[in-house]
């Protein structure tokens, strides 16, 4: 956290703005700041290998914007995007009405169908989706996690790289969001919500992009079944419906707990989640208790 604030410090007065009381909006695979002296939310990602991803990112905005989808915009800035600093790369964003305010899952449904309905550019290049991107590096590098934990998380993703490659998908193969879920849908000034966080865009199946609304109802209980049902009417589709689900839902589960995993001992709460998350794959358990991070 220490040493985003200090990047963060850096890459604003490269861009000349004033990083004064900038507040954490979230700490993740990107520290993410909202500037208090102008309307820019600042992302900052962990290490020179997220820079392919944030040139990427800055293409895909102006591509939606260009198609018709409602996206954040890059800000405009006093030096070249994205930068690097100390080893990080840094981009800026106009900052997205409050920052707090969700779309709802209608609303996510709308930007997935207008979405999956383009043509990347020529020019955009979208690599292909890779579920398990990084998974066996998270496992390994996470320090604060048991041995124990470690082997059978290593040992669950090379069983499920195995189910994951035997799906026949029912949608077609295209451009995807990659993490489409409502806490990546803000509103902005005028109360329209737009998609956020592009760095995951890639060329994959559609049913990647409703798989998290689907487990936000059927594992969570973080939706209710209504707005499931309103975000299926909207789209189209029902993926719970399509026979593959459940390989999808305990490969999205898997990495979303490895991604907890590596942040236990930087994020307070990770400990516990973790510990949580874990005895439930385990055992089969009830996911109902897992809290949103």
């Amino acid at each position: 956290m220490a040493a985003a604030r200090r990047v963060l410090v850096d890459a604003c007065g490269l861009a000349w703005l004033d990083p004064g009381d900038a507040g954490l909006m979230r700490l993740g695979e990107h520290a993410v700041f909202r500037l208090a002296a102008a309307p820019v939310v600042v992302r900052i990602g962990r290490s020179v290998a997220y820079l392919e991803a944030a040139r990427r990112e800055l293409v895909v905005s102006e591509w939606l914007t260009a198609g018709g989808v409602p996206v954040v915009q890059t800000a405009r800035v006093a030096a070249a995007q994205p930068l690097v600093v100390d080893g990080r790369v840094v981009t800026f964003w106009a900052a997205a009405g409050t920052g707090d305010d969700y779309g709802s899952a209608v609303e996510l449904a709308e930007i997935l169908r207008r979405l999956h309905g383009l043509v990347a550019p020529v020019g955009l290049v979208l690599p292909d989706l890779d579920p398990f991107a990084r998974a066996d590096a998270r496992i390994r590098a996470s320090t604060g996690v048991a041995d124990e934990d470690r082997r059978f998380l290593l040992d669950r993703v090379a069983e499920l790289r195995e189910r994951y490659a035997g799906l026949s998908f029912a949608l077609p193969v295209g451009p995807v969001h990659g993490d489409a879920n409502v806490g990546n849908v803000l509103r902005d000034e005028s109360g329209r919500a737009v998609l956020i966080d592009l760095d995951g865009f890639a060329r994959g199946p559609r049913e990647w992009d409703l798989l998290l609304t689907a487990m936000y109802a059927d594992s969570y209980g973080w939706h209710s079944a209504d707005e499931y049902r309103a975000f299926v009417d909207c789209y189209g589709f029902d993926v719970m419906a399509w026979d593959g689900y459940p390989v999808l839902r305990d490969v999205r589960e898997t990495t979303m707990v490895i991604w907890v995993g590596q942040n236990v001992g930087a994020e307070p709460r990770a400990a516990g989640e973790f510990a949580k998350r874990m005895a439930a794959l385990r055992s089969g358990g009830s996911r109902r208790d897992w809290a949103p991070l």
